[in-house]
């Protein structure tokens, strides 16, 4: 029999809504209509506006026949069309795949032919690679090119498309009467992942992840109403950990920037009041290192969000040093981006820079609205022993997590098997509930049957003071099977030798942990600024062995 609670009590359209974050700038354009939305060089663009011509980007892509799950892919820097397509495109039904701008044209043509894009918008900087892109595509579907015109490239212009972006709009309708997702589990988002083994696997977003992650972002950060939001961290990723969706709900301001440039970055923050940025620890290091002149006028109080690695003791001195408070975040693409945040106790403040480091370098707990993180022993699924020793294997569950891998049945059932999503990150949990990456499960050393963490090294490496950034990878060993392998960057103007990083390893690790092998050098990173470990472990062969 029902129960009391079901009785004559149906779910309607007036007690019942999807959640989607499509929904925030609806309500931002009627609260705040004059507010300053987006700042990009000399424009300025209210959110009345910037609602207005997303609805024209719906309109405009409906009239062109694109529709419910439709794909629109962009190639676009952070400017204000990627701003208006996180809205435009969903208010057309349509699912957004920003593409990555960093990648090659064999990729960004499978990405197409995958995710079966019926439009791309492309940025003109990024036009010669498009072109190339679509002369590779294996699908004869249409496709629809427009053409992005931005005054604030310099480069050489090249139209490829049939259409400009601003003539396309003024075919949509500002008044366009977009519907929210008749179910909030429908898609909103096409992401793909580096694919550094194989093809990248496209993961699905949906809106209510969307939307909740946005919410998560603003509870985890303390965000206030108008925060001014500088975007350091690409759009393309991870969609900005939602931050596009998180801007509009507190009707911020988004200031856009086509290059990361430490001057560019400074300027903008004097310039602009900045309060809230995001960024990997190259972008932080970036800063921290620049010299002492680009810094003056900073006000103090910027808060930042690091992810990507956890912040070194010297990042963490660097940032409170120019008066920014940083925020120690983890996730994955799967994950929306950010899914756990290293929530701060004041008892921390008094604690000295080396205890509060090693506090800040752990990944934490769950975001606000993430149902569940745990650390599990992958083979049993029950959790590891909360005593910072007892490794396992970091999962998530709950609705910041993605709908699956798009063609993917089976990466998508090992993803969620048993019921949660595996991040593949190894890691320790701690008494307190907070855990710890201890590494990648790929990128574990195992030296004459004993385990090495790479992130535990690398930890190290980041203590000596010209070290700039560094990376941990195994090396084939004929008597040891692997032994550690250090690449490291050094600050500009330092002399240190591989001899002397080797003598500060010993000074903090077991012998059998410190590196046999270091070399010097810029390390590759990705577009959002994460080493490239696959491409380190193609170089490790021929490094020079160093006594230890």
């Amino acid at each position: 029999m029902p129960s009391i609670y079901d009785q004559d009590l149906p779910r309607n359209e007036a007690n019942f809504a999807p959640i989607s974050p499509l929904s925030f700038i609806e309500r931002t354009a009627e609260v705040y209509p004059d507010r300053l939305a987006i700042v990009h060089g000399p424009l300025r663009q209210t959110w009345g506006e910037t609602h207005a011509r997303a609805r024209r980007l719906a309109s405009a892509l409906q009239r062109a026949g694109i529709g419910k799950n439709d794909t629109v892919a962009v190639m676009l820097p952070n400017t204000p069309p990627m701003v208006e397509a996180h809205f435009g495109v969903p208010m057309a039904g349509a699912v957004l795949n920003a593409l990555n701008t960093r990648l090659d044209a064999e990729t960004i043509a499978f990405m197409l032919d995958h995710g079966e894009a019926k439009v791309v918008i492309v940025d003109p900087e990024f036009a010669p690679t498009m072109q190339k892109a679509l002369a590779l595509r294996q699908s004869t579907a249409p496709l629809l090119v427009i053409d992005v015109q931005d005054a604030l490239f310099t480069g050489e212009a090249t139209p490829i498309g049939s259409a400009t972006y601003e003539a396309f709009l003024a075919g949509g309708d500002p008044a366009f009467a977009w519907q929210l997702p008749a179910d909030e589990w429908d898609a909103i988002c096409l992401n793909y992942t580096s694919g550094t083994t194989g093809n990248p696997k496209g993961v699905v977003y949906h809106h209510r992840g969307a939307a909740i992650n946005a919410i998560s972002n603003v509870l985890e950060w303390d965000m206030p109403k108008h925060a001014v939001y500088l975007w350091t961290l690409p759009m393309f990723h991870c969609n900005g950990w939602c931050f596009p969706w998180t801007v509009a709900a507190r009707a911020g301001v988004n200031v856009c920037l086509r290059r990361v440039e430490a001057q560019a970055i400074f300027d903008a923050i004097r310039n602009h009041g900045v309060t809230h940025y995001c960024g990997a620890p190259i972008v932080h290091g970036l800063l921290v290192n620049a010299p002492a002149a680009m810094k003056e006028g900073i006000p103090a109080g910027v808060k930042a969000m690091v992810a990507g690695a956890a912040p070194p003791a010297s990042m963490i001195e660097g940032m409170e040093a120019m008066g920014f408070d940083l925020t120690h975040v983890y996730g994955l693409t799967e994950v929306y981006g950010p899914a756990t945040v290293c929530a701060k106790h004041e008892a921390w403040d008094a604690l000295d820079i080396g205890e509060r480091a090693r506090l800040n370098a752990r990944q934490g707990v769950r975001y606000h609205l993430q149902r569940d993180v745990r650390v599990l022993n992958p083979e049993t699924m029950l959790p590891v022993p909360q005593d910072g020793e007892t490794m396992g294997e970091i999962m998530f569950k709950g609705n910041i997590a993605m709908k699956g891998y798009l063609k993917n049945p089976g990466a998508t059932a090992e993803a969620f098997a048993g019921g949660w999503f595996h991040s593949g990150d190894l890691a320790v949990q701690y008494p307190d509930g907070y855990f710890k990456i201890k590494d990648r499960s790929k990128d574990i050393i195992i030296s004459g049957g004993e385990n090495i963490s790479s992130i535990e090294v690398e930890d190290v490496l980041y203590r000596h003071p010209d070290v700039l950034a560094a990376a941990v990878v195994a090396r084939p060993d004929p008597k040891w099977g692997e032994t550690p392998c250090a690449f490291v960057e050094l600050k500009l103007g330092a002399q240190t030798t591989p001899e002397a990083i080797v003598a500060h390893c010993k000074k903090h690790l077991a012998g059998f942990k410190v590196p046999r092998f270091v070399v010097f050098g810029e390390l590759p990173k990705t577009s959002t600024g994460k080493i490239q470990k696959f491409e380190l472990r193609k170089q490790a062969g021929s490094a020079r062995a160093i006594d230890v």
